[in-house]
């Protein structure tokens, strides 16, 4: 790793184009994620599986502010910045950030995120655990550390969550699942506008007002890169419109569906009358489970309701355990 101050002045600098950055960002990824499987491996040989499972997000946090304290906190280039010969600049593009950026860069790109997904898996839980704590149905929830920052938070959500009543609550959940999609469709909105810009490739730089240079004269080729990135930087919007135009689309079905569901409950009385306070319930819907299917981790929901949330995001919605849609198992004869 080299500093960039030893070098800043010693050659040429031009703006970096879109595919540096990019082949920086792989190569930052490879690397960081060879230091969480090693600390991941570590953790597990000494702790045990069970705390490793309980903390590996943690393990994974240290990682990555461990590799960023380094090399951008301490001044350095990163593996991959050092790797196309490109330096990190302020926006007067005359000097390297201060230890200020730098630091608000870390914490945006490790810290935040980290942060972010805690509070809404946690705000999600307990607004969940509201209403079938209405409804009659508890669900038993792993308890987290005393001191663990997300014990913190799950007694601050659920201050939070008390103080609302009780169609507010059934407002915010669907709010929530709202909110996460659009951080996902944020993040290629993103992606698409580094593509026709060739500026910031994360949020986290853009927030802390970080660009790079490249320590090489302009080349040939340079414009051509940067105009095809603009055509894929054209399409990648084109793609993210017709994605939020089918998720509103699948949003509405599913609300006409589900109203349609209610009245058709209200108007059975057999349907009332046989179904059980204490049937299992599928937290997505809401209604008695049909169909039940599990996940890897071993949830249960009905098949409708998971394949349609798996087709926009792989991942268990109770513990976001990543996983492939064909791992789904749906259950035959299961009461």
């Amino acid at each position: 790793m080299v500093s960039p101050r030893s070098r800043q002045l010693a050659m040429p600098l031009a703006p970096a184009n879109q595919s540096q950055l990019i082949r920086s960002n792989q190569k930052d990824e490879y690397y960081q994620t060879f230091l969480r499987n090693n600390a991941n491996e570590a953790f597990q040989t000494l702790a045990g599986s069970k705390r490793w499972l309980d903390w590996r997000k943690e393990i994974e946090l240290l990682s990555d502010l461990v590799y960023y304290g380094l090399t951008t906190f301490s001044g350095y280039q990163t593996l991959g910045e050092e790797y196309v010969s490109v330096v990190q600049v302020d926006p007067t593009k005359r000097q390297i950030p201060s230890r200020a950026r730098r630091s608000l860069f870390v914490l945006c790109h490790a810290f935040l995120p980290y942060l972010l997904n805690k509070a809404l898996v946690c705000l999600e839980n307990e607004l969940e655990r509201g209403q079938e704590s209405h409804s009659g149905v508890s669900r038993r929830q792993a308890a987290p550390g005393p001191w663990s920052l997300e014990s913190w938070l799950r007694r601050w959500m659920r201050r939070a969550v008390g103080l609302l009543s009780e169609p507010q609550r059934r407002a915010c959940l669907p709010a929530v699942f709202v909110l996460q999609q659009s951080l996902t469709l944020l993040h290629r909105l993103h992606v698409a506008l580094f593509y026709i810009s060739g500026s910031f490739y994360h949020l986290s730089k853009r927030m802390a007002g970080i660009s790079y240079l490249r320590v090489m004269g302009p080349n040939s080729s340079d414009r051509t890169i940067r105009n095809s990135y603009r055509l894929l930087g054209a399409v990648s919007l084109l793609q993210l419109l017709i994605t939020v135009c089918l998720q509103l689309n699948n949003f509405r079905q599913r609300q006409r569906a589900r109203q349609e569901w209610k009245l058709y409950r209200n108007l059975s009385p057999q349907h009332t009358e046989n179904s059980s306070p204490r049937a299992a319930r599928c937290i997505l819907c809401l209604e008695e489970r049909r169909h039940s299917t599990s996940t890897p981790c071993g949830h249960l929901f009905c098949w409708e309701c998971i394949t349609e949330w798996c087709n926009t995001k792989a991942e268990c919605p109770l513990c976001r355990e990543k996983f492939q849609p064909h791992r789904l198992v749906y259950l035959r004869n299961y009461s």
